[in-house]
């Protein structure tokens, strides 16, 4: 998990959530002040939309980001980054191109004080499997991981299932490897289960949905997790993913990490939209928690 004060489930926020303001309505330092009046402490960030000069940041931007974390208080929880697998044409990254851009983010994201990696390895097909290589790839780079304290997370995200070839392979690298290093963060749009209508969501490419007992066995594996949300109503409720089914699961099964809000429902012509779905989302957070 990433590093808190105390054990626990804790409440964040990724920066994803704002992406329609953020730079145009809305500064960094606008997303630290909201976090902050809301009692969300951790951040995930993405960082190629986040760091000025990604992936090479000046050192006034890097003064302005300790400043904003020492004056604000914000944890910084994960990194989002991705593993391009595609960058020439006609052919994949080879390893040692793979690991170049992996080593480049482990090394950035331990200067900027995270210790969680939201890794995307580049996928092959439409429910997400990754690069035939990712094996040797993570195994290349566990190195540079426990040398500066990162864990590299795939995100698990529909229409990828928690009871799924995938993840069994995930499980037993981490089993193989004995490695603290790798791990996952769960989007919790695996758990959809009605449309933002109201609706059943049964079928179509997303197919059926996880079960919230199925992340109970991956608890270990999990440090950090995606709180996605589609649409909270107006009384503080997620109205198309069972939250509080799941969140009290990992509670009774002693998980400790950041649950970081992102919001992905319908794209409103109401730039502002999106805040007022992070501030619900938040006191829904702090309800089920009991804060």
């Amino acid at each position: 998990m990433a590093k808190t004060q105390k054990p626990g489930i804790h409440r964040g926020v990724s920066t994803y959530c704002w992406y329609p303001l953020l730079n145009v309505n809305m500064d960094l330092e606008d997303s630290f002040q909201i976090m902050q009046d809301m009692g969300a402490s951790g951040l995930e960030i993405l960082a190629d939309g986040i760091i000025e000069g990604y992936p090479y940041p000046s050192n006034a931007w890097l003064d302005k980001w300790f400043g904003l974390i020492e004056k604000y208080g914000i944890v910084p929880v994960e990194y989002g980054h991705w593993v391009e697998s595609r960058v020439y044409p006609g052919r994949e990254c080879s390893l040692e191109e793979s690991l170049e851009q992996l080593i480049r983010d482990i090394k950035l994201a331990n200067f900027l004080g995270f210790h969680c990696m939201r890794t995307k390895l580049g996928v092959i097909d439409e429910t997400l499997t990754p690069v035939k290589n990712w094996r040797e790839i993570i195994k290349a780079a566990l190195p540079y991981a426990e040398k500066y304290d990162v864990v590299m997370l795939p995100e698990i995200h529909a229409p990828t299932k928690l009871k799924s070839q995938m993840i069994d392979d995930y499980c037993q690298f981490i089993d193989q490897e004995k490695t603290t290093h790798f791990g996952f963060n769960i989007d919790f749009g695996v758990f959809q289960d009605k449309n933002v209508d109201g609706t059943p969501r049964r079928g179509g490419f997303f197919g059926e949905p996880s079960q919230p007992e199925d992340i109970v066995p991956l608890l270990p594996y999990v440090h950090c997790c995606h709180a996605k949300y589609y649409n909270m109503s107006e009384d503080f409720e997620e109205t198309t993913i069972p939250y509080r089914q799941v969140i009290q699961l990992m509670q009774d099964h002693g998980w400790n990490g950041y649950l970081l809000s992102e919001y992905e429902g319908p794209k409103k012509t109401d730039l502002y939209h999106c805040m007022t779905q992070v501030h619900r989302h938040q006191l829904m957070l702090k309800n089920i928690l009991g804060e």
